[in-house]
């Protein structure tokens, strides 16, 4: 007897495999999750047959992807739609463009990644809103160094991650102090990557390492001591949620979209933009014991949030409201 033929979904994404950001690494990962019930196409339109085909489709970032939406119910007004919304459209788009507003009204559900991106949806669209964390699956166990306080940040080059606040408040610690600063990410412009080879002359604790595969950003994740993130605008950062299943602390922008994933009363907060600010908390965490371990005490109870198993079955609740 045949198996039964599983569904198809269809998961559209703005940025495919060569960028290796956020956008690409949530379809992949939502794509890996999801197989055991639907056959997953991951694509960055909705103009074809597979589309046609689909029984539903998932499409991440409501304004890149606006689009591939309009395709989408230009075949069909019944299948379910589910938008997925970024950082930047939460914090950005959704106020301004309006076709990241008709993707919002078109979808039959929306997703956030983060408890905190609910309130800065207008009140109409809460209802369809479901929350789910981004998971993160570290199997390397975390050892930092021992004659070194090292520092990472992970993400591309981008001006909305304000990319060298940490570089800056690394500046700002006396140089006899054993701090080393590593940057991992594809820098998104000419102008950000010189600025990042001028830092590096500068300050020579500071090393920018440039796009790395994803295995050896995390293994250097876990030779780390802390993650500094340090965006303008976040819808729910992964680099967070691998920090935390790493076990590695993170010193983060007080930004909703931190806040979010960290809680409201993670005591390693800093100002936006403040790099004097964040010099202080990387001294406190370098020298202070006390605050370091409540920094992964505090990590440690959010860890259940970003375990695989709960962003599948939010997935797989998610899809079922759906069929």
């Amino acid at each position: 007897m045949a198996k039964p033929t599983k569904p198809i979904l269809l998961i559209v994404t703005p940025y495919l495999a060569e960028a290796n950001n956020g956008n690409w690494r949530t379809a992949q990962r939502w794509a890996h999750l999801l197989q055991s019930r639907y056959r997953v196409i991951v694509q960055a339109n909705a103009a074809n047959a597979a589309a046609r085909d689909a029984a539903c489709m998932i499409a991440l970032h409501a304004r890149r992807s606006h689009p591939a939406v309009l395709e989408w119910r230009a075949h069909s007004t019944a299948r379910p739609l589910i938008v997925a919304l970024t950082g930047t459209d939460l914090y950005r788009d959704i106020r301004y463009d309006s076709g990241a507003q008709l993707s919002m009204k078109l979808a039959q559900r929306l997703v956030v990644l983060q408890d905190e991106g609910l309130k800065e949806l207008p009140r109409q669209f809460r209802a369809k809103t479901r929350v789910i964390y981004q998971s993160a699956q570290v199997r390397t166990r975390a050892i930092p160094p021992k004659k070194k306080f090292r520092v990472c940040v992970l993400g591309h080059l981008r001006e909305e991650k304000d990319p060298f606040r940490a570089a800056l408040a690394l500046q700002l610690i006396a140089p006899e102090e054993k701090i080393e600063l590593l940057h991992l990410g594809k820098a998104m412009s000419p102008a950000l990557a010189a600025q990042a080879k001028t830092l590096m002359v500068h300050e020579p604790r500071y090393r920018w390492l440039g796009s790395l595969p994803h295995w050896r950003a995390l293994r250097w994740l876990c030779r780390s001591h802390l993650m500094v993130i340090s965006s303008h605008m976040e819808g729910g950062a992964n680099a967070i949620a691998e920090a935390v299943c790493a076990g590695v602390p993170v010193l983060a922008s007080a930004i909703a979209g931190n806040i979010g994933m960290l809680g409201s009363g993670y005591p390693g907060y800093f100002p936006p933009g403040d790099e004097t600010a964040l010099a202080k908390l990387l001294t406190k965490a370098m020298r202070h014991q006390a605050y370091y371990q409540s920094l992964k005490r505090d990590i440690a109870a959010r860890r259940h949030l970003f375990r695989p198993q709960s962003e599948q079955a939010s997935l797989v609740r998610l899809l079922r409201e759906l069929a």
